[in-house]
Parts: structure tokens; C-alpha cells; sequence
């Protein structure tokens, strides 16, 4: 296997000019999976019986609207969608990366979200949504947050409000390319059967791959959970009624 950290098959297009070809067909193969996965989902509520699959997915259903409700109070309940549909699209970017399609010479696959260009997006989304929804509530009158509690803090303020959207792009960022670097390195001294004296390196550490991808599923998992609990948060201050 021999491949590059960072390197992507790039389309060229008009307007747009080069854009990561796998990341995109990646992201529409997930949301493809996505779909098919509710709609089978969906089709077990045809049946009087409460299934396993109904379950889990209302338990997390449940789960986030308990706490976008918790967090914005009522007012929060118009928000639940956007956030459940949040959690579960960032989760499945995150874990797409499991399945080594680009290991068995693919030209797409991995974890869309180890791409820049799929995290910044997400981030400028919550950050578009957040503005949107705060001046639909306060009108121009949002705009004063910047000045408090002093008229001199307007520069701190205004550059934090600019560093929530970067924040969350660069967390989610280097934790999902992190492990899926891990997992090249590993693979790759395994593909290359490297021996230190009577010790054979690469069969030593055969079995790490599979830790690693463990290890990507949980960091995944809390990270889609971070990412969507921080623009939660970062809603409720926007929104927050001023004293």
C-alpha cells in the first residue's frame, strides 16, 4: 500500500476549479447509507412490536433533544431536528473511516471529516445558524453582545465569536485525521514485513490495527457528541436573555 497523508483524487471543475473528488463521492456514499439505514428503520414502525433497532435509535433521539431542551429550555424543541440530524450525519462521517476502502485501491473512502473541506463547512453551517436564529430573536439589538460587559472588550468579543466556528472545524479536524494516520502508519509497516534482528516487527504489531479502529470508533463517537453538544451551547449564549 502506498499512500500519501493528505493526498486526494482531485476533480476539476468550472467555477469551483480542484476539489477532493473522494471526499465528496465519500459523503454522498454516506448519506446514501444514511437514508437506508432510517428508512429501514422507519419501516419496522409497520409493525404493532417495539424492536431492538427502535430502541437504540429513539434512546438517542431521546437522548439529544433531552439535552437541547435542557439547555435552551422549551424554546429549544424547533432546534431538535437540526441537532439529532447533526449528531448522527457528523457520527457516520466519522466512523466511514473504519471500512478501508482506500486500502483496497478504491478511489474514495475514509472519514470525510479528516478533510478540511468537510469540517469547515459543518462548522460555518452551526455558525450560519447560530447568527440566524439570533437575530430572528433579537433583531439588530444581537449585535450589542459585542460590547459587553465593556465597550473596550467589543475587539476580544468579536474576535472570540469568529474562533467558536475555527474551534470546532480544527477539534473535530485533528482528532478523526489523527486516527486514521495512526492506522496508515501501522498498516504500512505491516505491508512492509520489517524484521529488528530475530524480531518480526510487522507481525508483532498485526494486531494493533484492530485497536486503532476501536480506538477511531470511540473517538468518533465523542467527538460527533462534542461537536454537536458545543454548538448547542454555543446557540444558548447566543440566544441567552440579556440581565
Amino acid at each position: 500500500m502506498h499512500e500519501q497523508i493528505g493526498e486526494h483524487h482531485l476533480w476539476q471543475l468550472p467555477v469551483l476549479g480542484p476539489v477532493h473528488a473522494d471526499t465528496i463521492v465519500t459523503t454522498w456514499l454516506v448519506m446514501i447509507v444514511a437514508l437506508l439505514f432510517l428508512g429501514w428503520i422507519g419501516a419496522s414502525y409497520r409493525s404493532p412490536y417495539v424492536t431492538k433497532r427502535q430502541a437504540v435509535l429513539e434512546a438517542v433521539f431521546n437522548y439529544i433533544a433531552d439535552l437541547v431542551t435542557s439547555v435552551l429550555g422549551e424554546g429549544g424543541e424547533p432546534f431538535v431536528p437540526f441537532f439529532v440530524a447533526l449528531f448522527i450525519f457528523i457520527f457516520l462521517l466519522n466512523q466511514f473511516g473504519i471500512i478501508p476502502l482506500k486500502e483496497f485501491g478504491l478511489p474514495f473512502g475514509g472519514s470525510p471529516t479528516a478533510d478540511l473541506n468537510t469540517v469547515v463547512p459543518l462548522a460555518l453551517l452551526v455558525f450560519c445558524m447560530i447568527q440566524v436564529a439570533a437575530f430572528r430573536k433579537k433583531g439588530f439589538g444581537y449585535l450589542g453582545h459585542v460590547f459587553k460587559p465593556f465597550a473596550a472588550l467589543a475587539p476580544i468579543n468579536v474576535l472570540d465569536e469568529i474562533l467558536r466556528p475555527i474551534t470546532l472545524a480544527a477539534r473535530l479536524f485533528f482528532n478523526i485525521f489523527v486516527g486514521e494516520l495512526l492506522f496508515i502508519i501501522v498498516t504500512s509497516i505491516i505491508l512492509a514485513r520489517i524484521k529488528i534482528g530475530a524480531f518480526n516487527l510487522s507481525f508483532g504489531v498485526a494486531v494493533v490495527p484492530f485497536l486503532i479502529q476501536f480506538f477511531n470508533f470511540f473517538v468518533g463517537t465523542i467527538q460527533a457528541f462534542v461537536f454537536t453538544l458545543l454548538a448547542i451551547v454555543y446557540l444558548s449564549l447566543a440566544l441567552a436573555d440579556e440581565h
